[in-house]
């Protein structure tokens, strides 16, 4: 199990190094957005979509399947990637390897941050992170996936072996 983690993370790093923005436009976010959702469609997954800045939301839809409750979700990943600037999958990862959990770690409450994948952070070309892709709706393993696999599809990388094995 501790080596499943390992490896986990390890693609999970590798992701964070590879996905990232020149720039990041409204007109980005709504491409990206619309990458996000025919993905999951692909894959027969009811999902919500959020792509946020800090200040404010560039784009959300919710598919069929979907209930406020992904929404709630969406704001708690989506704050645990703009306050620690990694998916809330890794943190999640991170965690379990280390036996500790969100609150101890990082001071993170239940109620506000989760550490569940499907938030990924937007990081720009020396700006650092700016935002989220968050995705709630599946199984957090593919909930990151649909994401990280649109973002690598957006900027046309091939994410190789540090794709996740579903």
């Amino acid at each position: 199990m501790t080596e499943m983690i390992a490896d986990d993370i390890r693609r999970l790093e590798e992701q964070e190094r590879l996905l990232r923005f020149g720039r990041f436009s409204p007109d980005d976010a709504w491409a990206l957005g619309n990458r996000v959702r025919e993905t999951a469609l692909a894959r027969g997954a009811g999902v919500a979509i959020d792509i946020s800045l800090r200040d404010r939301t560039l784009f959300h839809c919710a598919l069929p399947g979907t209930s406020t409750d992904n929404v709630e979700w969406i704001r708690r990943k989506r704050n645990t990637v703009l306050r620690l600037w990694h998916s809330s999958y890794l943190v999640g990862r991170r965690l379990a390897l280390s036996g500790r959990d969100q609150g101890d770690a990082h001071n993170l409450s239940l109620a506000d941050f989760a550490v569940h994948g499907g938030g990924f952070p937007l990081f720009v070309a020396d700006l650092g992170c700016v935002g989220a892709v968050t995705v709630s709706g599946v199984p957090q393993r593919i909930d990151h996936a649909i994401v990280a696999d649109a973002m690598a599809s957006f900027l046309n990388i091939d994410l190789g072996d540090s794709r996740l094995p579903d």
